[in-house]
């Protein structure tokens, strides 16, 4: 594992300290970082996977091996650095490399001309990698720490890179305000966790939980930390103003990796410290605003990549609302909801660059449908907003029918109830916005004054496709087939609560209370989305100053 944050950081470097001399041919060479990642992930699939659905003779789960680095750093002070490579981290390595990897190839059709700046994002992205990796294998706090800050200053650069553009300049800084805000939070928050714990390894604080007022305090800080960077309201505006970013940077950073740390971290605490203080309440009340929030925003988006920002800001709440509530049946929902996101929401974005690409605009009023060439395009992105919608057979489907069911059959705790209202209702504003993206692509809200520009767009090339579809197969094989992935949520599961007993990830459950509320949120989307021009002027004046 460090050999393999090696391998990233000298090839970051290395194409950072080669200028522009590659132009777009720097994404070949960072593509090499992943590609050893996927690799070396995949020789150890057998080992961190196991299988989890034998059970031992006190009918537990029989989980895989975790497997364990160190590097020795200041060992009086309890500062050497630990590694752990578990299922969990394997689901991360497969949303950072994997996504990674085909963003790589996304950006050779993105930048098709060799402009200033190129060599210096592949770069600066092949050391965020490095960084969100570090995160994700950490196992000990402080190297979580140092790992979680070194993406806010490469997220920064990125979101900055072209710094004659003052949006650029003015949306890098708002990002880095606020997550090393939340980063200074965090710090204080783990220095008093690892103290009261008498560790500083995460893999020690399952068998001995922290606790006591100090350590209900310092919880409060950790999710400071994790809601910054993972936009939770009232700290999301730094997310959809980070769309000024090239798209490429967009797909990766914004909807597959980064914006997840902070619910990688809260799904990681949440098994242990889930029942103390006010944990369980702050991620309930701050994941169901966000929701709600994200979903009505992009509602009313007119801009297709702001659009998909604030639906991203949406599904993160909801993410918060599985892992963070210490039920580990509900949290498997959260494993799979990750996985599907992933796929689905860097697909989009891929196909929203595409068009920006190719067209000049990413305004739905600007886009009046596209000529010959563009079918692909036009399919896959029915797919993904179907897969974001929760419309079966799609992963999308999978992950939302899971979460409706774990929160029916196991939500015992305080205000599950009330939670689970906010989710279907969350359900129905995604839907209804999943509905605007299609309609927008497909150039339903389009003028006339634009029909020549969009239909004459040429059509992009397959490299340039190639990418989206691969996600886009990934959505429709593994929703149809979720057995594929059943194992690595089960065992991931396990790495985050030894004590779990998963279930199966299946497409129909049958014709069950979930189904059925499902079919209400797909009904009551519809209607949204039917009637979308007397729901925009009811939110226009909502959204009016009160006089």
């Amino acid at each position: 594992m460090f050999l393999l944050l090696l391998i990233h950081l000298l090839i970051g470097s290395a194409i950072l300290l080669s200028g522009d001399r590659l132009g777009r041919r720097a994404f070949v060479v960072a593509a090499l970082a992943p590609l050893a990642t996927i690799l070396w992930a995949a020789t150890q699939w057998s080992t961190v996977v196991g299988n989890p659905s034998a059970v031992d003779e006190a009918g537990h789960a029989s989980a895989g091996t975790a497997q364990f680095e160190s590097v020795g750093w200041i060992s009086d002070l309890d500062l050497d650095l630990y590694l752990r490579f578990d299922a969990f981290a394997l689901v991360m390595t497969l949303l950072v490399s994997g996504i990674g990897l085909l963003v790589c190839v996304y950006a050779v059709g993105y930048f098709s001309r060799i402009e200033p700046g190129q060599s210096r994002l592949a770069g600066l992205m092949t050391l965020f990698a490095a960084a969100m990796l570090g995160i994700v294998w950490a196992d000990h706090l402080i190297a979580l720490f140092i790992a979680w800050e070194l993406t806010s200053i490469t997220s920064y650069l990125l979101i900055g890179n072209d710094d004659r553009n003052p949006r650029a300049r003015a949306a890098a800084l708002q990002a880095i305000f606020i997550t090393g805000a939340g980063g200074l939070a965090l710090l204080l928050g783990l220095i008093i966790i690892g103290q009261s714990a008498g560790t500083y390894r995460l893999s020690e604080m399952i068998d001995s939980p922290p606790s006591g007022g100090a350590v209900a305090a310092a919880l409060v800080c950790v999710l400071l930390g994790a809601f910054t960077k993972s936009a939770q309201a009232p700290f999301s505006s730094w997310l959809p103003g980070a769309m000024v970013a090239p798209t490429p940077i967009s797909a990766y950073l914004h909807s597959a990796t980064m914006v997840k740390a902070g619910v990688y971290l809260v799904a990681r605490l949440s098994p242990i410290v889930a029942t103390t203080g006010q944990w369980r309440l702050l991620v309930l009340v701050v994941g169901s605003a966000t929701m709600l929030i994200g979903g009505l925003r992009a509602m009313r988006q007119r801009d297709l990549k702001l659009l998909l920002a604030y639906g991203t800001v949406s599904q993160l709440g909801f993410m918060m609302l599985l892992v963070g509530t210490g039920e580990y049946k509900i949290a498997q929902a959260g494993i799979v909801l990750l996985l599907a996101h992933g796929a689905f929401k860097a697909t989009l974005f891929m196909l929203v660059g595409i068009i920006d690409h190719q067209v000049g605009t990413r305004h739905i009023r600007e886009l009046h449908g596209f000529g010959d060439g563009w079918m692909p395009v036009k399919v896959m992105a029915v797919i993904g907003a179907a897969s974001m919608a929760g419309l079966p057979p799609l992963l999308g489907f999978v992950a939302k029918e899971k979460a409706i069911d774990t929160y029916l059959e196991y939500g015992e705790f305080t205000g599950a109830t009330a939670t689970l209202v906010v989710i279907i209702a969350g359900s129905v504003l995604t839907f209804a916005y999943s509905a605007r993206f299609v309609l927008g692509v497909f150039g339903v809200y389009g003028t006339s004054d634009h029909e020549v520009r969009s239909r004459s767009a040429p059509a992009p090339a397959v490299i340039f496709v190639a990418p989206a579809a691969v996600l886009t197969a990934l959505t429709v094989v593994v929703g149809l087939f979720p057995a594929v992935i059943s194992d690595l949520t089960k065992s991931a599961l396990l790495a985050l609560d030894p004590d779990a007993t998963p279930s199966t990830v299946k497409l129909w459950a049958g014709f069950n209370t979930a189904f059925v509320i499902s079919l209400g949120i797909i009904a009551t989307g519809t209607l949204l989305a039917i009637f979308r021009r007397p729901v925009g002027r009811f939110q226009t004046a909502c959204a009016q100053p009160l006089r």
